[in-house]
């Protein structure tokens, strides 16, 4: 799982951005996570849900 998330990290983040700074590639990789990767990406464990999508699920 580590190795998937490494790779989308890689693939849509990090090749496509040039980092003037190592600050600057860690504030865009917690970035990544914290906006993108974890509310909205779908997930096989829960159904293909977003933890977002899931959260309301489970709220209903």
């Amino acid at each position: 799982m580590a190795e998937t998330f490494f790779n989308l990290l890689k693939r849509e983040r990090i090749r496509r951005r040039v980092y003037r700074s190592r600050d600057e590639a860690r504030q865009d990789v917690f970035d990544y996570i914290e906006m993108f990767y974890n509310p909205k990406r779908k997930h096989v464990r829960n159904g293909m849900l977003s933890p977002v999508e899931f959260e309301k699920q489970q709220k209903i």
